[in-house]
């Protein structure tokens, strides 16, 4: 039996990974968010605060601790408990979950947004480049979040529920992670973008139809994908830092 094993990818510096992206002048870029453009998991950290915060009905809350443990197990897939993580807040009013994210978003994730990144956006912003998000969290905390790097809310592909009457609903438009990334810009007419950036596993198909592909503060799955595609991998200061890598 052989067991084929691969190098660590090559790492850029902070320098070379910005000149490389600016250099080929994007475009159209793309990024995922949760990892990506902050470090933590917003759409689980929402989750758990808003149910701390008493938004949800214990009956609610009872049942995504359940559906989250049979996730971790390994019998509830991304796709479907990120779908569940936005349907948890059916009945509640819009209005009332958009003051939420934004509450949680200044508070929570907003320091932890990566100095790098930002700075590289704004120079994208800077030369005409079309910037788009792509996330499974949900829409409102993707929404509030990108705003901090211009990013409108028209440019935003994240799980999201259909709104009727101000009413937030259980009837899902789309829960973009893993192919289901490429198929959420494939829908909007991008089949070819030139960059991409990503940090897990689950951006590892919309990084493959990239000109550029840019895999930032990888999972170790997407650092063994990125062995296996030649993608050299950034990962910002704090990153470094905290996990001495």
């Amino acid at each position: 039996m052989t067991i084929t094993t691969h190098a660590s990818p090559e790492r850029y510096t902070p320098s070379e990974f910005e000149l490389s992206v600016l250099s080929h002048s994007p475009a159209v870029a793309v990024f995922d968010c949760d990892g990506t453009l902050w470090s933590g998991d917003a759409g689980y950290g929402f989750m758990v605060w808003s149910i701390d915060q008493g938004l949800v009905s214990r009956n609610a809350s009872d049942w995504i601790d359940a559906q989250y443990r049979l996730y971790l197990t390994g019998d509830v897939s991304e796709q479907q408990i990120c779908g569940e993580m936005v349907q948890l807040y059916a009945d509640l009013h819009e209005d009332e979950i958009r003051r939420a994210a934004a509450e949680y978003f200044r508070a929570h994730i907003e320091p932890h947004i990566f100095p790098e990144l930002h700075t590289l956006v704004e120079k994208l912003h800077a030369q005409g480049a079309d910037i788009w998000a792509v996330s499974s969290t949900n829409n409102w905390v993707i929404e509030e979040g990108v705003s901090r790097f211009n990013i409108s809310a028209s440019r935003v592909l994240a799980a999201r529920v259909r709104i009727h009457d101000g009413r937030i609903t259980g009837d899902l438009i789309d829960v973009p992670t893993g192919p289901g990334k490429v198929t959420a810009l494939r829908n909007i007419g991008i089949t070819r973008p030139d960059a991409v950036f990503g940090n897990s596993i689950h951006d590892e198909a919309m990084l493959a139809i990239a000109r550029h592909a840019y895999p930032v503060n990888p999972s170790p799955a997407l650092t063994e994908s990125a062995s296996r595609h030649g993608w050299t991998v950034f990962y910002p200061e704090s990153i470094l830092a905290d996990a001495k890598l």
